[in-house]
């Protein structure tokens, strides 16, 4: 599935415009960075509440389809601009992360 459909799906706000074309094939939820680098695989859906600088550098390292932010937790605008720079699909959404993880392994399955 497609980053675009997905949000569609669960109702997210897209941050960025770019990276809408990855393909998901698994969601990885983690606020540990260090653990998500080693967990987080290639094409995972990647739910997280941290919304600094560092997690565009362990999405990009993990090649994460995009990173979705739960909760209705606001994202400065310069740390989408910066996800924007390095095509890194942003969303945002209101659900809980287990509520994402609970959608998002019927919508995939």
């Amino acid at each position: 599935m497609r980053v675009k459909k997905l949000a569609e799906l669960l109702g997210l706000e897209e941050l960025t415009s770019c990276g809408q074309d990855k393909d998901v094939t698994g969601v990885y939820t983690c606020d540990l960075l260090s653990r998500v680098m080693v967990g987080c695989n290639e094409g995972d859906a990647w739910i997280t509440v941290q919304t600094h600088l560092n997690v565009l550098a362990v999405a990009e390292l993990s090649e994460a389809a995009c990173v979705i932010i739960p909760e209705g937790i606001a994202v400065d605008k310069d740390i989408a601009a910066r996800a924007e720079d390095k095509d890194i699909a942003l969303l945002s959404g209101k659900l809980s992360a287990y509520e994402m993880c609970w959608k998002l392994h019927d919508i995939l399955k």
